[in-house]
């Protein structure tokens, strides 16, 4: 008996940058309160890949091994006297994130407010644990 295969998922032309920025706004507006109601000026910037100085930086050979990052100074270490040259940013990267969604079974904004979720966690200076426990927590709503 030969098992049959499934029907390939039909995935479309891949969202553009401003597409993809869009869709990652409008996510904001999903993710739990717990994290939305602290995000107030924090911008979100796509681009295809980190630059190579990041990726060094953080020691990733592959471009598509970080779909997100977070930079600016976590809240669990601002000070009143932190001068502020830019607002506090999460950088999505674009074929990262399409590649681990063409890999898997999720919904692209799915995998974008995952994203979010992290990045965002970390401004906050949560631990893996606690944002897994959000997201789970903010599926149930």
């Amino acid at each position: 008996m030969t098992k049959s295969l499934p029907e390939p998922r039909d995935f479309g032309l891949p969202p553009s940058l401003a597409e993809m920025e869009a869709i990652a706004y409008q996510e904001l507006t999903h993710i739990p309160e717990e994290l939305r109601r602290h995000c107030v000026g924090l911008a979100v910037r796509l681009e295809d890949f980190a630059h190579d100085d990041v990726l060094a930086d953080m020691g990733i050979e592959s471009p598509f091994d970080l779909m997100g990052l977070y930079q600016g100074i976590p809240l669990t270490r601002q000070s009143t006297h932190d001068i502020r040259h830019q607002p506090d940013m999460v950088f999505l990267y674009r074929r990262a994130i399409l590649d681990y969604w063409c890999e898997g079974a999720d919904d692209l904004r799915a995998v974008i407010r995952h994203v979010l979720i992290h990045e965002i966690g970390h401004h906050f200076g949560f631990s893996d644990a606690d944002m897994h426990r959000i997201e789970r927590d903010g599926d149930r709503d």
